[in-house]
């Protein structure tokens, strides 16, 4: 329990919260819920500066959000279904093929647990113009825990105590523990998926050129 305790606390810090904004914008982890609870919890606790830590999560979110786009680009338009459902996957080719970026105006804003790294990775699959897709993203997501972080310091003092209780620490800290494990699996994923795509263009290659 000493090691969740120690877990809660790291998160629950001004560089923590940009480590779990950029751990829960990366397809690597999804820890649903747990960005906006450490938005509420620190604007509550510091209400002098309530407002930096909507400007923190936007960075991590953005850090998060540029390595799963990174690994769009890396994967491709041809490998994405091995990450995304064929019936969500044509949804999101539709949107971004016709408005490309805008397109993550309303899932960047959406609460979880809308599963927002699809659509990044598939931004980054489909080549999406990388200033309009980060300027896009980091004003919609700002947007999102700026408003956050304002019920936070409205209303965060009324459920602080909830929030704090060692239940809720227990099963914050779990959830963090299940991601750190399950981060393994989908590296190793992204790993043999970029390998396949490079042993198939190789030879592709070396068909043409015999």
């Amino acid at each position: 329990m000493a090691f969740f305790e120690y877990l809660f606390r790291l998160f629950l810090s001004p560089v923590g919260l940009v480590g779990l904004a950029a751990l829960d914008s990366s397809m690597l982890f999804f820890l649903p819920i747990a960005v906006d609870a450490a938005v509420v919890i620190l604007s509550a606790r510091h209400h002098d500066t309530f407002w930096a830590f909507s400007l923190l999560a936007t960075v991590g979110s953005l850090i998060g959000a540029s390595v799963t786009f990174w690994i769009g680009c890396k994967i491709g338009e041809h490998s994405l279904e091995n990450w995304i459902s064929k019936q969500r996957l044509e949804r999101i080719r539709c949107k971004i093929k016709d408005k490309g970026a805008v397109a993550l105006a309303v899932p960047a804003l959406m609460p979880p647990p809308f599963p927002l790294t699809p659509f990044i990775l598939a931004c980054g699959a489909f080549s999406v113009s990388k200033p309009r897709f980060f300027v896009t993203f980091g004003l919609m997501r700002i947007m999102r825990f700026g408003a956050v972080s304002i019920l936070g310091w409205i209303y965060g003092r009324r459920i602080l105590a909830a929030l704090e209780s060692n239940t809720f620490k227990g099963i914050m800290a779990l959830f963090i523990a299940l991601a750190l494990v399950g981060t393994g699996y989908t590296t190793y994923r992204v790993i043999v998926t970029t390998r396949t795509r490079n042993e198939g263009k190789t030879s592709s290659a070396t068909k043409d050129a015999a």
